[in-house]
């Protein structure tokens, strides 16, 4: 029975280039299907991970300890404590890299005859370094160095709207925690400008300890500790197990899909629309599969015909016409594979940075106008897991014409 098999097999490899023109056709509509669906997944994929980790890394943070209440709810009253405790648990998991406290409140900003509204973050900016990246998107100015001095930086456009200069004096109006109303005065040291206009157009950073005087937040109170892990990829297994450990507490730990909900759903709405192309390329590619495996079976019906009159039973044609499609489709995945790896892999080194309408449509969307890929196992796995349940769903129709070939009908098909 092996050697009755591997007969067949050599049978099928042998009948592919007795037709060299439409196997080589077939090959590159495999091999072209395979790159393009690797490469437009990657880029995309790529992009999503290139957005993710610059957007998470700027502030949001992989992710956040908060009041359970807080996010839905987010009010100066919704803090809590920061402990030794809870200091020492978040230092015992490897995967975490630093951790920062902060403090999140809503505002008045005014210099001279103007006033604005404003978001104000007290932050320790040795620990916030640590975590984010957002202190070091200086437009002007400098950071300041503590968290107990009476100096902020602002976002570019806050400075420009108040028409206000490095180095003046503004007074900040805030609702403590106690429900009075805290104001102090303030040296601007520097701007900001992360790329946001609204974001550049409302925040203010100033220290911890400092906006806890100002908030009347005493007693350690803050209102979140922004996480910074080793790889976006633990994210969910670290999340569980803080949960697991601060069960019992009013504190929750949530991700930045979390934090930010629209940017997650922005991601996903573009995956879904990329993932429907890909699927649209797919199956036209089956059907191009499924016309070439037809056509190499109908017009050899009277070959067939003949090979079952000499007593060669139906399943033993089949399994020729299976391996011959075998044989197509594992050449075309591994050329597909193999170019589509090194598109991305020049394209993860080699970036491309939009302008014009295209930088346009990438910030509409949220995205940053950077177009980057990834080779990620997964992409590879999941095309060519795809293209050959298609193709295998696709080839069942000509074998089943096979299959039921009588010899008579074959020998007298034309």
């Amino acid at each position: 029975e092996e050697i009755k098999l591997f007969l067949l097999i050599k049978l099928a490899w042998r009948n592919l280039w007795r037709n060299k023109r439409r196997t080589i056709l077939t090959l590159l509509a495999i091999s072209f299907a395979t790159l393009i669906t690797i490469a437009m997944r990657g880029m995309q994929l790529g992009v999503y991970e290139y957005n993710i980790t610059n957007i998470v890394d700027m502030f949001p943070a992989y992710l956040q300890i908060q009041h359970k209440e807080y996010l839905d709810n987010p009010s100066i009253n919704k803090s809590f404590k920061w402990t030794t405790e809870l200091e020492e648990k978040l230092n015992s998991i490897p995967e975490i890299i630093s951790h920062s406290q902060r403090v999140y409140a809503n505002g008045l900003i005014c210099f001279n005859d103007k006033s604005y509204g404003a978001a104000i973050f007290g932050v320790n900016p040795k620990q916030e370094n640590k975590v984010s990246t957002i202190l070091t998107k200086i437009n002007k100015g400098k950071i300041f160095e503590s968290d107990t001095l009476n100096e902020i930086v602002v976002g570019y456009k806050l400075l420009e709207n108040l028409k206000a200069n490095i180095g003046d004096e503004v007074v900040i109006l805030s609702q403590g925690f106690d429900g009075s109303l805290g104001n102090m005065k303030f040296k601007i040291v520097g701007s900001i400008k992360t790329g946001s206009k609204e974001f550049d157009g409302m925040t203010i950073f100033m220290g911890l300890k400092t906006s806890q005087e100002l908030l009347a937040l005493y007693g350690g109170k803050i209102h979140s500790v922004a996480i910074k892990l080793s790889s976006i990829d633990e994210i969910n297994d670290i999340k569980n197990n803080l949960n697991e450990i601060f069960y019992d507490k009013d504190i929750a730990v949530l991700s930045w899909e979390q934090i930010m909900p629209e940017f997650k759903q922005a991601i996903e709405l573009d995956n879904v629309s990329g993932i429907l192309m890909l699927g649209i390329l797919i199956l036209v590619v089956a059907f191009g599969i499924l016309n070439t495996v037809l056509m190499s079976v109908t017009e050899r019906f009277k070959e067939f015909g003949i090979a079952l009159a000499v007593g060669i039973p139906n399943k033993k044609l089949t399994y020729i016409v299976f391996f011959e499609t075998v044989f197509i489709l594992l050449i075309g995945l591994i050329i597909g594979n193999i170019i589509g790896w090194a598109i991305n892999h020049y394209i993860i080194n080699n970036p491309i940075t939009f302008t014009g309408e295209f930088a346009a449509m990438y910030e509409e969307y949220g995205f940053l106008p950077i177009l980057t890929s990834t080779n990620k196992l997964s992409i590879f796995v999941n095309t060519s897991l795809t293209v050959l349940i298609v193709s295998f769903v696709v080839f069942l129709y000509p074998a089943y014409k096979l299959f039921k070939l009588e010899p008579l009908k074959g020998i007298r098909y034309t």
